[in-house]
């Protein structure tokens, strides 16, 4: 690899969210994003897979798109119930690392795809879940929109999405943790570090948990609701299409 190959140097996405340079950043930390998370949620991040999944409340023969899906562990998890899961990211990277491991799963199938277009019909899906990747889409309200559209009448939605921790004493070593220390555990680990200096800044400047139940609900959603988990450092969002 020549030394003014692109893929030698640390790829780092910004809040104008250009989806080229945020696919571009996850294509490069996806052989070591889990080890990563798992790293530096201090291994709260199984606990959150597995609240997500019991909320998805996936059900054998079902369809259920997961967005965002990254390196799929999300999908396994719905996978392994008996549902139909289709494992749906804009990386690459990402996607090609999921399959790898996860590929052998007979009800699992790996899409390309862009949130905020995509390439599903109408009412396709029981079940629609993303799981920390809302944040990183350019247009988070159109990607909502997208979700509802290819649910089906009465389906379901989860987003699992890093927020804002409320108690302000824990809020503010959140965020000391988060600029000071996250970006050295991932460069420990052997992630590109400035992605996850991108993962602070794009976490600060996210919405509150109440800002993104009103997002939901201007999307067509009913029955919105939320509940934090580990003191809110991530909240879980659901809902549901009309019937």
């Amino acid at each position: 690899m020549t030394s003014n190959d692109s893929r030698s140097e640390p790829n780092r996405a910004d809040l104008g969210k250009d989806p080229a340079r945020v696919s571009g950043m996850f294509d490069q930390v996806a052989a070591g994003y889990d080890r990563t998370n798992t790293a530096m949620t201090f291994g709260n991040d199984v606990l959150w897979r597995a609240a997500t999944t019991r909320a998805v409340a996936p059900k054998p023969g079902e369809r259920i798109l997961d967005l965002g899906a990254g390196t799929a562990s999300s999908s396994a998890s719905l996978a392994r119930s008996g549902a139909q899961v289709v494992a749906a990211d804009f990386s690459p990277g990402m996607l090609a690392e999921g399959e790898r491991r996860h590929g052998a799963m007979r009800n699992l199938s790996f899409v390309q795809a862009d949130a905020t277009a995509l390439p599903f019909g109408d009412d396709e899906f029981d079940a629609v879940t993303m799981s920390y990747a809302l944040r990183n889409v350019n247009d988070p309200k159109k990607a909502l929109r997208e979700l509802f559209r290819v649910t089906k009448p009465g389906g379901r939605l989860v987003i699992n999405e890093f927020s804002t921790p409320p108690a302000p004493l824990f809020r503010g070593a959140y965020r000391f943790y988060n600029a000071q220390v996250l970006p050295r555990v991932a460069r420990v680990a052997g992630t590109n570090g400035d992605a996850y200096d991108y993962l602070n800044e794009s976490i600060a400047a996210w919405p509150d948990q109440k800002r993104l139940a009103e997002w939901i609900r201007e999307a067509g959603w009913v029955d919105v609701a939320y509940r934090n988990l580990t003191f809110g450092i991530v909240a879980l969002h659901r809902a549901r299409k009309p019937a």
